[in-house]
């Protein structure tokens, strides 16, 4: 029996713009300013269909042909604007172009905003390990930068290096795993 190999995308949306509505009045991170909650309007359903329109104006009717059975979101978070998209491995690099080419949210009058890849893996368990370490480290970086300890909590956010020494406080030292680097990408 043949086993279905499929990859797990961690995808962030970031915001690049502030609505006009919604100026903050006091100062605000500005790591909070990017990473905002997405509107309670988008569904599963239409990130599938704008991901699906793209393919086919990017790669025609083959790539839609390739990932119409594999494409699937496992995970939607509106609160962190995050969300786990599954695919075929053959065809994932497909999907991860056409998440490039989004522009904004895709529901009615939807903001600007930009799909970052965060994670590829050929498992779920890791692709929720690193939601998880990505959440930590935003609440990390903000109360730092809203402390005026740091002035770089984008950048602290960015890179993985770093930030897995700030993380360990939060973490049982006895359930500690071993540092490989900068991967992202399980094989």
């Amino acid at each position: 029996m043949v086993r279905l190999k499929d990859r797990y995308l961690l995808v962030n949306i970031v915001y690049s713009d502030v609505p006009a509505g919604q100026q903050p009045k006091a100062p605000a991170s500005d790591l909070l300013v990017y990473n905002q909650p997405t509107t309670s309007e988008l569904r599963p359903q239409h990130l599938l269909k704008a991901l699906r329109s793209e393919v086919a104006s990017l790669f025609g009717d083959c790539g839609s042909g390739a990932i119409d059975r594999s494409l699937q979101v496992k995970y939607l978070s509106t609160a962190t604007s995050t969300f786990i998209l599954r695919i075929s491995r053959a065809h994932y690099r497909l999907v991860w172009a056409a998440l490039s080419f989004l522009h904004q949210v895709p529901v009615k009058n939807g903001r600007p905003c930009i799909f970052r890849v965060v994670r590829v893996s050929g498992t779920i368990r890791k692709v929720e390990e690193e939601c998880v370490r990505r959440a930590k480290l935003m609440i990390l970086a903000a109360k730092r930068e809203m402390s005026g300890k740091s002035s770089d909590a984008l950048g602290a956010l960015l890179r993985g290096k770093d930030n897995s020494r700030s993380l360990t406080m939060l973490e049982d030292p006895d359930e500690s795993e071993p540092d490989y680097g900068d991967a992202m990408y399980d094989g």
